[in-house]
C-alpha cells in the first residue's frame, strides 16, 4: 500500500488482507440501484495514514490531476452553461454600421451648440431613416432627419437629439436642446471591432453571452463535452432512498445530491449504486466506473480509522495523494488516481459531502472542462454575532443571511437541516481569532 503525497513518497505498512471470511459477492436491487453485500475483514495490521492538507493544497491537487475532456462542436441555443473549446473573434465589425440608439432627430451637433428652450434652433426635415433599408440619405447644415432607435445614421449628421428635446411644425423642426459630437449615436465598430478576441477558450457562456454569438454570426462553436462523473455510494447501513429503512438503516442520500450538484456544474453524472463495504465489489465498480467517467467520486468509507475501505481500494489499484482536509465537516477527505481517473473519497455523511463537494470538487469539474472557477457566487455583509475560531485552524462556517446580516448555523456534521437552514459558508483563515459581530465578512452562497 502506498501512500503519494505531491513532492514525496511514504510507505505504509500493510500485512496482507485476511480474505478467510470473504462472503461471494451478491447483487440486490431495488429499482434500479444495485446493491453490493458481504462483509470484508480487515487485518488489524493494515494502518492508515491521515495527514490534513489545507483547502488550497487540496484545490491545487485536484486541478493538477483534472484531464481536459475532449471537444464538440455544438449550435448555440445548446450552448449554456457550456465552455469554450476555442476563442471567439469577431470578424468584422458590430453593429457594422453607425446608428442610433434613440428616437429624435439626426443633425450636426454644430448646428444646435446655440440652442435653447427659450431660443430653439430650427432646422429643415429632410424626411424620415428607414429602418433596414441600406440608403442612408443625406443631410447638410442647416437640416436633419427623423430617426428611430437603431436606425443608420444619415451622410453628414453626427449626433441626434431625443424627440422630447425637440418639436415638428410641418417641415421644420424645432430644437430646444444642444447636443455634443456622436451623442446618442452607436458607432459603426462599438460594440466590437473586427479582430477582437470576444471570449477567450475556456469561458463558461451564459444566456447573455449566447445572444453576442448570435450578433457576430458565430451560431455553431466548439465546447468541451461535460465530465462524465462516476458516482459510488458506501456503507453497511445504507438503503435506497425510496425504500422504507429498518431501525439501524438509513436512506442512501450523497448519490443524489452528487448528482445534482454535477448536473449544476455542467457535467454528467453515472450512478453506479450501493456497494455495502466489500473491498472485492468496490474495486470491481472502481474500475469499470474508471473505464467509463472522467472523474469517480466515492461516497462513505473514508474515515480515519480502520474501516476506512476507499483508502485501501484507492492505494490498491492507484495512488493516494491526499487522505485528509484542514475542514470541519468533510476533514476525512481523498484524493487520488485510478488509471490516470481523479477518484476523491467522501465522508459518509451529507453535510460534510456538500461542504467538499462546494469547496474542492468544483475546481475538479471545472478543470477537466478547461474554466475557471467563475461562477461563484458571493457577497459581502455584517455578521449578526461574535465568531470564535479555534486557534491554528482553518474554518469554513456555515451561514443563514437575515436583515442583511450572516449569523451562524451550528449543528453536528451529520445533521441535513444545517444545509436547508444556510445560505453560504464564511472562511476564517488560519491565525484569525475569529469574526466580531459587525465585521464586514464575504459569504459564499450556495
Amino acid at each position: 500500500m502506498m501512500y503519494v503525497k505531491p513532492g514525496k513518497i511514504t510507505s505504509i505498512n500493510a500485512g496482507p488482507e485476511d480474505t478467510s471470511k470473504l462472503s461471494d459477492v451478491t447483487d440486490e436491487t431495488y429499482g434500479n440501484l444495485p446493491i453490493h453485500s458481504s462483509l470484508d475483514c480487515v487485518s488489524q495490521k493494515d494502518e492508515i495514514f491521515f495527514e490534513v492538507v489545507s483547502i488550497d493544497e487540496a484545490v491545487k491537487t485536484v486541478r493538477s490531476i483534472a484531464k481536459q475532456t475532449g471537444t464538440e462542436t455544438i449550435v448555440i441555443d445548446e450552448a449554456d452553461g457550456r465552455v469554450l473549446a476555442e476563442a471567439i473573434i469577431s470578424e468584422e465589425d458590430i453593429p457594422g454600421f453607425d446608428r442610433s440608439w434613440k428616437d429624435g432627430y439626426a443633425v450636426l451637433a454644430s448646428d444646435t451648440y446655440t440652442s435653447s428652450e427659450n431660443s430653439p434652433v430650427i432646422l429643415s426635415l429632410k424626411g424620415s431613416v428607414i429602418m433596414g433599408k441600406a440608403e442612408r440619405g443625406e443631410i447638410k447644415s442647416g437640416e436633419c432627419m427623423y430617426i428611430p432607435t437603431g436606425g443608420q445614421m444619415p451622410m453628414g449628421a453626427d449626433a441626434v437629439v431625443m424627440i422630447e428635446y425637440s418639436e415638428q411644425f410641418n417641415s421644420k423642426v424645432l430644437i430646444r436642446q444642444p447636443v455634443n459630437l456622436h451623442e446618442n449615436v452607436i458607432a459603426k465598430d462599438e460594440d466590437f471591432s473586427a479582430g477582437t478576441t470576444i471570449y477567450p477558450c475556456g469561458f463558461t457562456l451564459r444566456p447573455q453571452d449566447i445572444g453576442v454569438l448570435a450578433s457576430i454570426g458565430r451560431t455553431r462553436i466548439s465546447v468541451r463535452k461535460n465530465p462524465r462523473i462516476g458516482i459510488i455510494s458506501t456503507g453497511l447501513e445504507l438503503v435506497p432512498a425510496e425504500a422504507i429503512p429498518k431501525i439501524g438503516e438509513v436512506r442512501e442520500v450523497n448519490s443524489h445530491l452528487i448528482s445534482v450538484f454535477s448536473h449544476r456544474q455542467g457535467a454528467v453524472p453515472v450512478k453506479y449504486g450501493i456497494i455495502r463495504d466489500n473491498m472485492e465489489a468496490l474495486l470491481k465498480t472502481i474500475e469499470i466506473a474508471c473505464n467509463e467517467c472522467d472523474a469517480v467520486i466515492i461516497s462513505g468509507g473514508s474515515s480515519k480509522d480502520r474501516n476506512d475501505i476507499t483508502f485501501r481500494a484507492i492505494s490498491k489499484i492507484g495512488k493516494v495523494f491526499i487522505h485528509g482536509i484542514s475542514i470541519a465537516p468533510g476533514k476525512p477527505t481523498i484524493i487520488g488516481q485510478c488509471n490516470e481517473v481523479p477518484v476523491i473519497g467522501l465522508p459518509g455523511h451529507p453535510a460534510s459531502t456538500f461542504m467538499v463537494m462546494t469547496l474542492v470538487v468544483v475546481h475538479l469539474i471545472q478543470a477537466m472542462k478547461g474554466a475557471p472557477c467563475q461562477h461563484i457566487y458571493k457577497k459581502t455583509i455584517k455578521m449578526a454575532t461574535d465568531v470564535r475560531s479555534e486557534e491554528g485552524r482553518e474554518q469554513y462556517i456555515r451561514v443563514k443571511i437575515e436583515n442583511n446580516t450572516a449569523t451562524p448555523v451550528l449543528g453536528k456534521s451529520g445533521l441535513l437541516n444545517t444545509l436547508m437552514y444556510s445560505d453560504g459558508i464564511i472562511h476564517i483563515p488560519a491565525g484569525k481569532e475569529g469574526i466580531e459581530k459587525g465585521e464586514e465578512i464575504e459569504v459564499r452562497l450556495w
